[in-house]
């Protein structure tokens, strides 16, 4: 699952991209930039493939913003052999999990915050994912285990 939300800095949004792995719910890529540009979500995808290995036949999931249905995006994702899904057209559900993970991010970890600069949600940010949601945080759909402890039935 992949998808974009925005972060309200003094500065003006910061624009944070995501790839989500349905399987452990672990964050596997993620991107920020000050503009929501198709090369916000080819930086997260790239990140994606590059923590994961994943491989020819992967499903990528996303809404149909126009970064998802960019060539560059497209050329990216057949390039790697992947297979494009995107939600129907205006249903928010079929994205659900990676709305999910937003909610969590915001609710939990940002709202608390008035952000002075970009940099400042940036560092909140990475913080969340890197050394709270996807190593501390247990999930009811992992059995109460961390997304990064969990086990890839692939390998």
């Amino acid at each position: 699952m992949s998808d974009i939300t925005y972060i309200a800095t003094a500065e003006g949004w910061l624009y944070l991209a995501g790839v989500l792995d349905l399987h452990g719910r672990k964050l596997v890529g993620w991107a920020m930039d000050s503009r929501m540009k198709t090369e916000l979500v080819c930086a997260a995808l790239k990140q994606a493939i590059g923590r994961t290995g994943a491989s020819k036949g992967l499903i990528v999931h996303s809404d149909r913003g126009v970064q998802y249905a960019s060539k560059g995006y497209q050329k990216l994702l057949e390039k790697n052999g992947f297979i494009c899904s995107m939600s129907r057209k205006g249903n928010c559900y079929d994205n659900s999990p990676m709305e999910s993970f937003w909610g969590k991010l915001k609710m939990e970890w940002l709202n608390d915050y008035t952000f002075k600069t970009r940099a400042e949600a940036k560092k909140a940010v990475f913080e969340y994912i890197e050394f709270f949601y996807n190593r501390r945080r247990t999930h009811s759909s992992n059995d109460y285990v961390p997304p990064f402890l969990t086990i890839d039935p692939t390998s």
